[in-house]
């Protein structure tokens, strides 16, 4: 694996990520400029694939020279016949063995180039979507975002490859027939000239059509793959309340508008290339009958209508694959553009240069904080105030709506308040490098996230040498021991997908054990205990009270029973606090909380 990334690394020493959104953002709208820069230190690469393909072809161009010099040896009586057409063939056997080697090597070095501006651009996009705001992932369809990183980064290399290979090798193929054609008759080069006029005119008309036609395909296959992923998402809950048909129909319409919109691609597509193809063929067999007049005038000799036939034919070829390029040059270049969407977007949580923190206290002050979403003026959080201490827990309680989950995601660094300060150990967060501050925060969200690996990957998720006994003392902590020994691999048992193989509450555990390991000094709990039964409650209950001793901890709860030991609590209604103190204070207010307490009792 090495081996092969020093391979198809480029001979400069180039930050490939920073270096491609620096194309987007040097030759933003240019996605011809983009498309070359990106191969920069790879140029050289290009170089030797077109010297090899240069060589491995040679016994195509050479073919149609020697069959005309044999048939006119022939039809003169040339002495020396048989002695040429034994060199001939030796001559020709060499080029056409040669063709092995050259052609390994031709595909080796365009591999190599194609394939690193492939996985360039693929990594420089995961890298862009670790930088983007939780903003812009909430309001981008995850969907759209895979089809750009799998669909469209293919079709850019696909692209690459008609662009700097297989356009280099169209040029090189009418240049070798038409330096021959030349040499040998004027005349019937100026024939053939006449095909490029007609080429051009054929591609021009089709161009715009041809833009227009990829790029509403292009969104639709974007829609379609942000539907799919919805609907597998949503299998569980859509055979739970028996809407497999209304699922199926849903995804049938969103099926027929991408086959309609390719179907509309396709006919354009197969217009411009038959037509193309149409006049040059008509082209071909005027050539046929204009040389073999020739031949009859004695201005050429009778072996040279085959030379012009093939040389016309390579020539017409090539016009014809260009033709034939276009729709594929037209979709690589929106994929280009829509590539640039994430690359050049500005929407991005900006740390450089900003103050880093070395170790973290855990006080945090809300002072007359505001806070709004983009495009909407509603205002979340209105002139919240608040002070934490530091290893204090406070709990967020109050209806859906009421900005609390807003709050945890002001503690988190996700958003930055519209108005106001948000306050850690006196530092004002919107000056912080928030990666920094990240590294002693934990994170309990109400939905467990797992990946596809073992309960050991992902409690140690992002943690380095990890001793077998810290490990344990974690496993312990979260509540987790009895299921560890459970299990025949104990904590080298795979999770499933998602953590589909375990329970909601051996999830949250592991989840709590993951937060547990980073040894934090802040903790977000967002409604951690949330749908579990009264065990896997009590279990989780119990692992918490573990994981926040001695730390400053956020929680959002609406079982308030489960926030009866939390040093304050705050009650949110309309972007403010409203009332504010312990369990027994809010209780003897007989307020708003003790309300809210009475309903659930």
């Amino acid at each position: 694996m090495k081996d092969f990334e020093r391979k198809m690394s480029p001979r400069r020493n180039i930050d490939t990520e920073s270096w491609f959104i620096e194309c987007y953002r040097r030759y933003q709208g240019q996605p011809m400029k983009i498309l070359i820069a990106l191969y920069k230190g790879n140029y050289h690469k290009f170089v030797l694939a077109v010297i090899s393909f240069f060589i491995k072809h040679a016994c195509v161009w050479v073919l149609p020279i020697l069959t005309a010099n044999i048939i006119n040896d022939v039809t003169t009586g040339n002495p020396n016949t048989v002695r040429n057409i034994i060199f001939y063939t030796i001559f020709e056997s060499v080029l056409i063995v040669i063709n092995v080697p050259m052609n390994y090597l031709y595909t080796a070095y365009k591999s190599l180039a194609t394939r690193y501006v492939e996985t360039g651009l693929r990594k420089a996009l995961v890298r862009k979507l670790q930088q983007l705001s939780i903003s812009y992932h909430v309001e981008t369809q995850s969907g759209r975002l895979q089809s750009k990183i799998m669909r469209d980064v293919e079709a850019v290399e696909t692209l690459s490859t008609q662009m700097f290979l297989n356009i280099l090798n169209i040029v090189l193929n009418i240049s070798v027939a038409l330096i021959v054609t030349g040499s040998k008759s004027r005349t019937v080069l100026v024939f053939f000239l006449f095909a490029a006029p007609v080429a051009a005119i054929t591609m021009v008309s089709f161009r715009n059509v041809m833009k227009n036609k990829n790029r509403e395909f292009r969104k639709e296959m974007e829609e379609t793959s942000a539907r799919v992923m919805e609907m597998v998402e949503l299998v569980p809950v859509t055979r739970a309340h028996a809407l497999e048909d209304e699922e199926v129909r849903k995804i049938s319409s969103q099926l027929f508008a991408v086959a309609e919109k390719g179907y509309q691609l396709d006919v354009v597509q197969a217009l411009f290339g038959s037509v193309g193809w149409a006049i040059f063929q008509i082209f071909q067999v005027i050539c046929l009958a204009f040389t073999g007049y020739l031949a009859v005038k004695g201005s050429i000799q009778v072996g040279d209508i085959t030379l012009y036939q093939s040389y016309f034919s390579t020539v017409v070829n090539q016009v014809s694959a260009i033709v034939t390029l276009l729709p594929i040059i037209t979709k690589g270049v929106e994929s280009v553009n829509s590539i640039g969407e994430v690359l050049l977007s500005e929407d991005v949580e900006h740390n450089e240069g900003k103050e880093e923190l070395s170790d973290v206290a855990g006080v945090f002050d809300f002072e007359e904080v505001s806070f709004h979403y983009n495009n909407n003026e509603n205002q979340v959080l209105n002139h919240l105030n608040l002070h934490v201490e530091q290893g204090q827990t406070i709990a967020f309680v109050g209806e859906s709506g009421a900005g609390k989950s807003t709050i945890l995601n002001m503690v988190i660094g996700f958003h930055m308040a519209s108005e106001g300060k948000v306050l850690l150990d006196g530092h004002d967060m919107s000056q912080i490098d928030l990666r920094t501050y990240r590294k002693h925060l934990a994170v309990v969200p109400q939905t467990s996230i797992l990946f596809s690996g073992t309960i050991r990957e992902n409690i140690t998720y992002g943690c380095e040498h990890v001793t077998d006994e810290e490990l344990a003392e974690v496993v312990h902590a979260a509540n987790l021991t009895d299921l560890v020994e459970s299990l025949p691999k104990g904590l080298d048992t795979a999770v499933g997908e998602h953590g589909g193989k375990l329970s909601g509450g051996q999830r949250q555990r592991i989840a709590i054990a993951r937060a547990l390991i980073r040894n934090p000094k802040i903790i977000v709990l967002d409604e951690a205990t949330s749908a579990l039964d009264s065990i896997s409650e009590k279990m989780i209950q119990e692992a918490i009270n573990n994981l926040v001793k001695g730390r400053t901890t956020f929680i959002v709860a609406h079982r308030l029973s489960t926030i009866r030991d939390a040093d304050r609590i705050a009650v949110i209604a309309d972007g403010k606090c409203v009332e504010y103190g312990t369990f027994e204070e809010l209780m003897d207010l007989k307020g708003e909380f003790y309300r809210m307490k009475v309903i659930q009792s």
